[in-house]
């Protein structure tokens, strides 16, 4: 079984990747449940899902219960830390979404170096991708999803064969948006694959 806790903020495309998660999961006859908790229901707010592949009776993951903590922001992958336990494989974006409390001057954003090393004390198992930019590089900032889709799928513990996450892509973008999206895929599996 692998428990796989997915984290961002609203408008990311967290429950998206969770879902194109689950599909491949069970295009390879593998049982996957899934359970979202998200905030608000635009950019800004938290949004997790959790995923149990494997599972049958909870999709429910407890503190030090993750294999994988897979965020599409640094803060998020930061507080996301009491669910990580020595083992745990992290995939994360490096690029922020600076909440406003930010952007107005009353508070300052963590440094990412800083959360990122606090997490390599807890397990030395982190895939930190500029997802923004290979997304870029892809075509389009949107694509930033699939990057990390891709990326995951570059690590040993990705619970799922990259064919079948590719599949599942394809089936859930718009037609007009595959080639874009699994180049994104592939940028981020082949970032994985090197770091």
């Amino acid at each position: 079984m692998t428990r796989i806790v997915v984290v961002g903020v609203g408008g990311q495309g967290v429950l998206f990747a969770s879902k194109v998660l689950s599909e491949a999961a069970l295009a390879e006859g593998k049982n996957a449940v899934m359970s979202e908790v998200h905030g608000m229901a635009q950019r800004g707010g938290v949004v997790m899902c959790n995923i149990c592949v494997g599972c049958i009776e909870s999709s429910l993951v407890g503190d030090a219960e993750a294999d994988i903590i897979f965020a599409f922001e640094p803060m998020e992958a930061y507080r996301a830390l009491p669910k990580a336990n020595a083992g745990t494989r992290f995939v994360t974006s490096t690029s922020p979404v600076v909440p406003v409390v930010v952007s107005i001057g009353k508070q300052k954003y963590p440094d990412i170096k800083a959360m990122f090393a606090e997490i390599k004390t807890v397990t030395p198992k982190l895939t930190a991708v500029d997802a923004d930019a290979l997304a870029m590089q892809a075509g389009s900032y949107v694509t930033a999803n699939s990057v990390l889709l891709g990326a995951l799928a570059g690590t040993p513990e990705c619970p799922v064969s990259k064919e079948k996450l590719v599949d599942a892509l394809k089936n859930s973008v718009p037609p007009k948006t595959v080639e874009m999206n699994l180049k994104a895929f592939e940028l981020g599996l082949e970032f994985a694959r090197h770091h």
